[in-house]
């Protein structure tokens, strides 16, 4: 395929990023819902969620926890640049989530936890009460993907599936969408928004396979629907790269219609990355 872009002609329909004041907010914990026996929802609230934004399905907040042995966390101060960290001493022990369901009307921020790893925010989500303190900070902005495409590519695994959810959710009546999504097993699928014209492919993760293993064997031979579409993948890292070479490279994915997360890396950090990078 080829874009609006690639023949000098303006393409309205390539996402637009939109900058946000970073802000801390110290927040209370007023529910915890377990969705799956690897998913559960923080609902978060209080009087310092006033003037929080998320505009992207996709955007990011960070949530800071305490260290092992302590009972907070290091926190970071906000700057004129945004969040400042300091010089020496301990840093801050953050992670980055997707800001599932903003609801401004009734003060109430909701923050799904794949518990799959042995880490500070899986140990924190498992062991959450109503009535404990969380602090988010961010987003810093939202990359903003318009819907007037033909339809829709999502593809991740549980990490990605907060954000693919969002994204079914908030599609405009009469929208397409194709939906792919690598699990532990059957217990482990939710129940997300399927209007008609909506797809969901669930791939179950063999025992001991590789994170992403699922999906690529799911992907090439996945029946697209006619059409132009936007791409959205988000999974562990080196499993996103590898899909989406098979998006660009086997299945015609336009580079400057898509966009490809690396949302966690074994004994590693996070990287996010366009098709076109």
């Amino acid at each position: 395929m080829t874009s609006a872009t690639e023949t000098g002609v303006p393409d309205g329909r390539l996402p637009k990023r939109q900058r946000h004041k970073v802000a801390l907010r110290r927040l209370d914990v007023l529910r915890v819902t377990d969705l799956s026996p690897s998913m559960r929802r923080v609902t978060l609230g209080g009087p310092e969620l006033e003037g929080f934004i998320s505009l992207g399905f996709d955007d990011h907040v960070k949530m800071f926890f305490a260290a092992p042995g302590e009972t907070s966390p290091v926190l970071p101060v906000v700057g004129p640049d945004g969040l400042a960290f300091p010089e020496s001493g301990p840093r801050p022990l953050a992670r980055d989530f997707t800001p599932r369901r903003h609801d401004p009307q009734a003060g109430e921020l909701d923050i799904d936890f794949a518990l799959l790893h042995d880490g500070p925010a899986s140990r924190w989500a498992a062991q959450a009460k109503p009535g404990d303190s969380a602090w988010i900070a961010g987003p810093r902005g939202s990359f903003i993907v318009p819907f007037d495409f033909d339809w829709h590519l999502l593809v991740a695994d549980e990490t990605g599936l907060p954000a693919l959810a969002r994204r079914l959710e908030e599609m405009p009546q009469g929208s397409r969408a194709l939906a792919l999504v690598e699990v532990g097993g059957a217990a482990e699928e939710l129940l997300l928004p399927r209007p008609p014209g909506v797809e969901v492919v669930w791939a179950h993760r063999a025992a001991g396979a590789q994170p992403g293993a699922a999906l690529l064997a799911a992907l090439p031979v996945l029946a697209f629907p006619d059409g132009d579409y936007f791409a959205w993948l988000a999974c562990e890292s080196s499993a996103a790269k590898q899909l989406r070479s098979v998006l660009v490279d086997e299945r015609g994915a336009n580079r400057k219609w898509g966009r490809s997360h690396g949302y966690w890396r074994r004994r590693a950090g996070a990287a996010h990355r366009d098709f076109d990078e």
